[in-house]
C-alpha cells in the first residue's frame, strides 16, 4: 500500500509489503498472462465508466482486493455495475482472475470487473471527482507498529481521495478485525465528519456485517482465530 502526506492525496510514494509470494499454478499464470491484459485498467489517463465499460453505470473501486472474493460476488450480485480491483500482491490478482473468469464455479465469468494489479492510489487518482458509486477498503495491512502508522491506507490522504472520488450519497465501506487499525481508523474518519455520515445508529450496525456485503478470506480467517470484526459504512455528504 501506499504512503501518502497528510492531507495531500496527490503524492504517491512507494509501495509497501510483498508483491510476490508463492509460485502461481500453471492456470493462474494463464489467467496472468492471457485474461489479465484483456481486463487491465488503462495504465495512463482518466478512468471513467465510459472508457472501461463502454458505457455509462455506476462505479466501484475496491482497494487492495485481496483474493478478489468479495469484488467478484458484488460485480456477480450487480451485473449493470462496473468494479474496478487494485491490488499489488501478484497471487491475488491470480486468484481474482480465476473468480472473473468463472473458474471458481461459483457464477459465470464477468464482464464487468477491470483490474490494476499495483497501487490503487495511482488509479484512483485519475477517477473523476463524484464519479464513483461505491469504494471499499477491506482488512488492510494494519501495519500495526507506530512508526509504521504512515504507511495505512486509513490516513488523511486517501481518505481525502475517497471522499473527492464518490458521488453524493456515495458509500465508502471499511472493515478491520485488528483493534490498533480500529482506533487509528476512527480517528482520522473524526477528521471526515464534513465528508461523510457514518451510518451507525447502534453497536450491532458495526459488529454485525451487513446484507450484501460477501465475506472476504481475511474476514474468514480472522473469525476462526476467534478476532472480533468490524464494519463500517460512511456515505458521502
Amino acid at each position: 500500500m501506499t504512503a501518502n502526506k497528510p492531507g495531500d492525496p496527490t503524492t504517491l510514494n512507494r509501495l509497501y509489503g510483498r508483491s510476490v509470494g508463492k509460485p502461481l499454478r500453471a492456470g493462474q499464470q494463464a489467467l496472468v498472462d492471457d485474461l489479465l491484459p484483456r481486463i487491465s485498467v488503462p495504465e495512463d489517463g482518466p478512468i471513467t465508466a465510459e472508457r472501461l465499460f463502454g458505457e455509462p453505470r455506476p462505479l466501484h473501486f475496491e482497494i487492495g482486493f485481496g483474493g478478489g472474493e468479495h469484488m467478484a460476488q458484488r460485480a456477480d450480485m450487480l451485473p449493470d455495475h462496473g468494479f474496478i480491483g487494485a491490488e499489488p500482491f501478484l497471487n491475488g490478482v491470480a486468484q481474482a482472475l480465476v473468480h472473473v473468469a468463472g473458474d471458481d464455479g461459483a457464477h459465470p465469468p464477468l464482464g464487468n470487473v477491470r483490474i490494476h494489479h499495483g497501487d490503487a492510489l495511482e488509479v484512483l487518482a485519475r477517477v473523476p471527482d463524484g464519479a464513483l458509486t461505491m469504494a471499499y477498503l477491506l482488512h488492510p495491512d494494519p501495519w500495526p507498529k507506530a512508526r509504521h502508522a504512515k504507511r495505512r491506507m486509513m490516513n488523511d490522504g486517501p481518505v481525502r481521495m475517497i471522499a473527492d472520488k464518490l458521488k453524493p450519497g456515495g458509500e465508502f465501506r471499511f472493515g478491520t478485525d485488528h483493534p490498533v487499525y480500529l482506533r487509528h481508523a476512527l480517528m482520522v474518519m473524526q477528521r471526515f465528519t464534513d465528508e461523510f455520515e457514518w451510518l451507525c445508529e447502534t453497536p450491532g450496525n458495526f459488529l454485525t456485517r451487513p446484507g450484501g456485503w460477501p465475506e472476504t478470506r481475511y474476514e474468514a480467517k480472522a473469525r476462526r482465530q476467534g478476532h472480533e470484526v468490524w464494519y463500517f459504512r460512511f456515505r458521502r455528504r
